[in-house]
C-alpha cells in the first residue's frame, strides 16, 4: 500500500464510495468532522455513495438524511437513493419480496446454530432491521472473539449455503451471489448511466476491513484506512493506498486530501445535485 498523499485522482474524479464502520465511524461513533468530510465532498462536485453491510432499517436514514446521493446497504442487498425533488425514496433489491421471505425462516434457523456453536457470538443488534442477510457480531457489543471463532462462523454459515463476508464488526452472510461492488456497479449504471468498468479510475473508494476486498480489488484508487492493518493477512487483495490516520480521522484525511485537488466551484454553487437522474 502506498501512503495517501501518492494518490492523484485529478480534476477527473466523479465521485467517492465509502463504507461506514471504521472508516467514516470511530469507535462506533459517527464524529461531526467525518460527517462534515462528507458534505464537503458533496458540495465540491462529487457523488457520495456509503457502501455498508448495515441494515435496510439504517439506510433508509442514511439515504434520505445524510449529504450522499445514494447508499448500497446490507453488503449489496440493495441501493437506495432519495429524490428530493419528488420526496421518493427509491429501493432496488437483489432479490425479489418472495425470495426474501422465503429465506427468512432458514436465516433465522442458522442464526441459532450459529450462536449455538461459538460461545461469546451474539445476534447483531441491527438483525431486526435487515432485509435480506444475517448479522453475527464477533466484537461490536460482545468482547472480541479470537480469530478462530470468527472462522468457526464463517464456516457453519458456509456449509449452509450462505455466501460470508466478514466486516469490522459482523460475520455477514445471505442467499445470493451479489456484493458489495456488483451491486456498487449496478446503482451508478442505474441511477446515473455510469459504466463504472470503463470509468473505474474516476472514482476512489474507501474502507477498512475483509468485505471490502472486491472494492479494493477492482477500484485502482482505493484507499485503506490505517486501521486496515488490523486485519494484515485476512484482506486480499490490499488497497492501493492507506491513510496515516484511523478510521473516521482517515476519512477526514482523505477528503481534505481529495478536495486539494478539486477545482474551485463556481460563486454560489451548491455542488452535485443529489436529486435522482
Amino acid at each position: 500500500m502506498q501512503p495517501l498523499a501518492r494518490l492523484r485522482p485529478g480534476a477527473a474524479l466523479a465521485g467517492v464510495l465509502t463504507d461506514i464502520d471504521d472508516t467514516l465511524t470511530t469507535d462506533g461513533r459517527l464524529t461531526a468532522a467525518a460527517y462534515a468530510a462528507l458534505e464537503s465532498l458533496q458540495r465540491s462536485g462529487l457523488r457520495v455513495v456509503p457502501v455498508t453491510g448495515r441494515p435496510a432499517g439504517w439506510c433508509d436514514h442514511i439515504a434520505r438524511m445524510w449529504p450522499v446521493d445514494a447508499v448500497v446497504g446490507e453488503n449489496g442487498a440493495f441501493y437506495m437513493a432519495f429524490d428530493a425533488r419528488a420526496r421518493r425514496l427509491r429501493t432496488v433489491y437483489r432479490l425479489d419480496d418472495a425470495a426474501r421471505r422465503a429465506r427468512r425462516d432458514d436465516l433465522a434457523r442458522i442464526a441459532q446454530r450459529v450462536l449455538a456453536a461459538v460461545p461469546g457470538c451474539a445476534l447483531a443488534s441491527d438483525q431486526p432491521y435487515r432485509a435480506a442477510d444475517l448479522a453475527i457480531d464477533w466484537c461490536e457489543d460482545v468482547p472480541a472473539l479470537p480469530q478462530p471463532a470468527v472462522e468457526r462462523i464463517v464456516a457453519l454459515m458456509r456449509a449452509e449455503g450462505l455466501t460470508v463476508k466478514v466486516s469490522s464488526i459482523h460475520v455477514n452472510g445471505w442467499f445470493g451471489d451479489y456484493d458489495k461492488l456488483a451491486t456498487t456497479r449496478q446503482c451508478l449504471a442505474e441511477l446515473w448511466g455510469i459504466n463504472v468498468d470503463r470509468d473505474r479510475d474516476r472514482w476512489v473508494f474507501a474502507g477498512d476491513s475483509p468485505n471490502d476486498a472486491p472494492m479494493f480489488g477492482f477500484f485502482p484508487n482505493s484507499v485503506g484506512m490505517a486501521n486496515v492493518a488490523d486485519f494484515a493477512g485476512r484482506i486480499d487483495p490490499l488497497p492501493a493506498y492507506v491513510t496515516a490516520a484511523r478510521s473516521g480521522a482517515g476519512f477526514v484525511e482523505l477528503a481534505a486530501h481529495l478536495l486539494r485537488q478539486r477545482p474551485a466551484p463556481p460563486p454560489g454553487a451548491a455542488g452535485a445535485d443529489p436529486a435522482v437522474a
